[in-house]
């Protein structure tokens, strides 16, 4: 991947974390930190979103890696 492809990741991912943010109040950051010590989400109709969520912001902190290594 080139820098522009990168950057394009990294602007989509954040799209995307930016909509679960909204819909459950909680900023990435802070939710893959509960998510990874294995925090099961309130309503089991959130599983499918919080599995999305968790992919997205690894994908995101890849990306954030491959932008550094540039």
């Amino acid at each position: 991947m080139d820098l522009q492809e990168i950057m394009a990741d990294i602007h989509a991912i954040n799209e995307d974390l930016e909509a679960y943010e909204r819909k459950y109040g909680v900023l990435s950051e802070t939710f893959y930190e509960s998510y990874i010590s294995g925090e099961e989400p309130k309503d089991d109709a959130w599983v499918l979103d919080w599995g999305d969520w968790a992919g997205a912001y690894k994908l995101l902190l890849r990306r954030l890696e491959q932008y550094r290594c540039n």
